[in-house]
């Protein structure tokens, strides 16, 4: 009994000691062994895959990309359209350099289109309705490109089809004060307006017509505002230069809201409740043409009556005058009338946005979009294929590393290829709409890359304040194509700059004040940190508004080949530099957002508020102290942020607080909008990008309802000041908030 006692024991503590030591080596083991996922989450950008990605943008492959893209005219909707629609699947769908998933989304649209049985005509006309003059009704050839059956006749999409005939009259640029000068000299009401582009908008050259009693506007470009006075197509102009020839016509979506006009804040598909076409707003009311400067000249150098300001001369030879109304007595168009027939319909079509994703191998949930649109007037080498053939590069080399198993972002990258986008950003708008809460949040940014090269000088970056940081030091990696040993950023340095009191001196980044591309819908509508990003031309040495073919039959390989960037180094160094940003915004642990820049732009904003406004308000018995208490708390929370981050190990911190700081940042441009502070401006809900007609580097409702109260006769307008006073306060004291610990 006692022996079985004592064996029994002995066992006992055999088992024991086993199991101790099996715990304890165990134990141990485990302790110094994390998970495997453990450094996959905390893992960062991979500097050398980076350099690996910038070897790898080839240049050639760029121009080839191009060269295919405007092989045909692709205005969307049509045939071409379609051809690039199919061309990008299969890149996108390539088994050995595509994404993981390419899909097309589609869209029943509401577009404007001449009609090609009876084109659209201005002619000068004689009281018994003799034709005098009749304007091009096409531009002319000077390669094979312009002769394509399928080249669009130059009209203004949204223009209401009409007959108006009326005396001619000189508007400048359309610009409210323009019509109300105009109106002082002039009786407006039955007269037609020819106006240059620039200054205003293309709809707002006829909407700030018509309630002077104008009946029709014509639209051109003035060699002064695009050629730098050249107009020759014998030695000065395209195909000798880069220059506008003098047929050539800027078409365009002659809309003041972006997005399908049938279907507001809806994603325009087949099913969804459309609004009467009565009903849409931000068009004109009457009709409007756009015509080539020749045509221009033979109107506006016979106009009689007295000669207009300096500021509206241009480079015709002969004083521009107001019109009579109507043209000179000494004209063979005395007494003769400006006549308009246009013959533009509407049509719902069917419209496909190209969608492509990288899936993220960390935080799948957590998207880094890049978007250019694919749709063009004509050819559109430059506007939009420039941007499409860096984008195709882009994904070929960033494809290819997935597909070969070298590298998965961390975060989730979704390409898209926007349809529409000519008629109003309109493929991008209803992408926007359809998926807008998941897209509100789980966006951590948007880079768009519409034009990638406007010429080969330097680069140009506009965006939100925090982005500043990551596209300069994605810009100091690359080098500056055709200058040895300089980066973009040194090249950049010397050609746009500020001085920061934090930085010293920096680029100038520009800010997304406007819808003029893509972004709008993600800047305004959503509240996404965005950034756009293009090569551009030397503004010393030129005063071309933009690169001058733009949106004429002219902007072709040939053009591009030849004037915009011989070589393609310059769309090179775009992809790089844009792929650079992209993959630090997708693999970075901690986003590299800066809100600490963010504060230094609301600071610049609310000196130029303080300088501009207060003495006044300070009359009217408004304070502007809640907006200055606010923008230093936004201040001191961006400074808190920064030491939490700074004083942080994040790489051995809990991967939840690396997640509830990145929600933070990538958040913060959520704060900002107030769907309420607009209403007279259709999707524009962020209260410091907003567009604005005051001109002020300041926030833009704040200026405009300044500008309204200042001109006019209603006290009751500086209610409206005050109203902007406490939007801004409270969005910013709310931004504010969202940067400090959780409470």
């Amino acid at each position: 009994m006692i022996k079985q006692l004592l064996i029994g024991i002995v066992c006992s503590a055999a088992v024991l000691t086993l199991g101790i030591l099996i715990g304890h080596f165990g134990i141990n083991k485990s302790s110094n062994s994390a998970p495997s996922w453990v450094k996959d989450v905390m893992k960062g950008v991979d500097e050398s895959l980076i350099e690996k990605f910038l070897s790898e943008v080839d240049n050639i492959q760029i121009q080839e990309n191009l060269m295919v893209l405007t092989k045909v005219p692709h205005m969307a909707t049509t045939a071409g359209d379609e051809q690039t629609v199919q061309f990008m699947l299969k890149r996108w769908q390539d088994p050995e350099t595509g994404l993981d998933q390419a899909w097309r989304e589609e869209y029943m649209v509401y577009l404007s289109f001449p009609d090609p049985e009876n084109p659209n005509k201005v002619t000068v006309v004689s009281p018994s309705d003799t034709v005098q003059y009749t304007a091009r009704e096409k531009e002319k050839s000077y390669t094979s490109d312009q002769d394509d059956p399928e080249v669009v006749q130059p009209y203004a999409a949204y223009s209401p089809a009409g007959h108006p005939k009326g005396k001619l009259v000189y508007a400048n640029q359309g610009k409210p004060s323009d019509y109300q000068l105009l109106n002082n000299t002039v009786d407006l009401r039955g007269t037609i307006a020819i106006t240059r582009y620039g200054g205003a908008g293309r709809a707002d050259k006829a909407i700030n017509g018509a309630p002077y009693g104008v009946i029709g506007v014509l639209v051109y470009t003035d060699p002064l505002d695009i050629n730098d006075g050249r107009m020759s197509d014998t030695n000065e102009t395209y195909p000798h230069s880069w220059y506008l020839p003098p047929s050539g016509v800027e078409r365009g979506s002659f809309n003041t809201h972006y997005g399908d006009l049938l279907t507001p804040y809806l994603a325009a598909k087949d099913e969804t409740y459309r609004i009467p076409a009565k009903d849409i707003t931000g068009i004109p009311p009457i009709p409007i043409q756009p015509i080539g400067f020749e045509d221009a000249y033979k109107l506006i150098c016979e106009l009689g009556g007295e000669a207009a300001p300096n500021l509206w001369q241009g480079s015709f030879n002969c004083t521009y005058n107001f019109g009579g109304p109507g043209f000179k007595q000494t004209s063979t168009f005395n007494n003769s009338d400006v006549k308009l027939d246009i013959f533009n319909h509407e049509k719902l079509k069917n419209s496909s946005n190209v969608m492509g994703v990288i899936r993220g191998s960390v935080e799948p949930d957590r998207y880094v979009i890049y978007g250019n649109h694919r749709d063009s007037w004509v050819h559109g080498a430059i506007d939009p294929s420039s941007g499409t053939s860096v984008m195709l590069e882009l994904t070929r080399v960033l494809g290819r590393m997935v597909k070969q198993g070298k590298w998965r972002p961390r975060r989730s990258i979704i390409f898209g290829s926007w349809g529409a986008e000519e008629f109003g950003l309109i493929g991008s708008a209803e992408y926007t709409e359809q998926y807008f809460t998941k897209l509100s949040e789980r966006t951590v940014a948007y880079i768009n890359v519409d034009i990638a090269v406007f010429a080969n000088a330097t680069l140009r970056a506009s965006g939100m304040p925090s982005l500043q940081n990551v596209i300069f030091k994605s810009s100091k990696q690359v080098d500056a194509p055709g200058l040895d040993s300089t980066s973009v950023y040194d090249n950049w340095i010397q050609y746009a700059n500020r001085t920061s009191p934090t930085h010293g001196l920096i680029p100038k980044v520009g800010y997304l004040s406007g819808a003029g591309s893509d972004y709008a819908a993600f800047v305004h509508y959503l509240g996404i940190t965005s950034i756009d990003i293009s090569y551009t031309y030397d503004r010393s040495k030129t005063n071309a508004r933009i690169y001058p073919a733009y949106h004429t039959a002219y902007d072709t390989f040939d053009y591009a080949s030849k004037y915009i960037d011989p070589g393609f180094v310059s769309h090179q160094a775009i992809a790089r530099t844009a792929g650079s940003v992209l993959i630090r915004l997708a693999d970075s642990l901690l986003l590299p957002l800066n809100c600490s820049d963010y504060a230094e732009t609301l600071e610049d904003y609310l000196n130029t508020a303080v300088t501009l406004y207060q003495l006044q308000l300070q009359n009217k018995q408004i304070s502007m102290e809640p907006l200055k208490r606010a923008v230093a708390n936004f201040r001191s929370a961006a400074t808190h942020l920064d030491q939490v981050v700074r004083t942080s190990d994040l790489a051995n911190e809990t991967p939840l607080k690396v997640r509830r700081i990145n929600d933070q940042l990538m958040l913060l441009d959520r704060a900002f909008l107030d769907p309420l502070a607009f209403p007279d401006k259709y999707a524009f809900r962020h209260v410091i990008w907003a567009s604005s007609s005051a001109g002020k580097p300041t926030f833009p409702g704040l200026a405009d309802a300044y500008a309204n109260a200042e001109s006019s006769e209603e006290s009751s307008a500086w209610n409206k000041v005050h109203y902007h006073l406490s939007v801004l306060s409270q969005a910013i004291e709310g931004a504010a908030h969202t940067l400090v610990d959780v409470i």
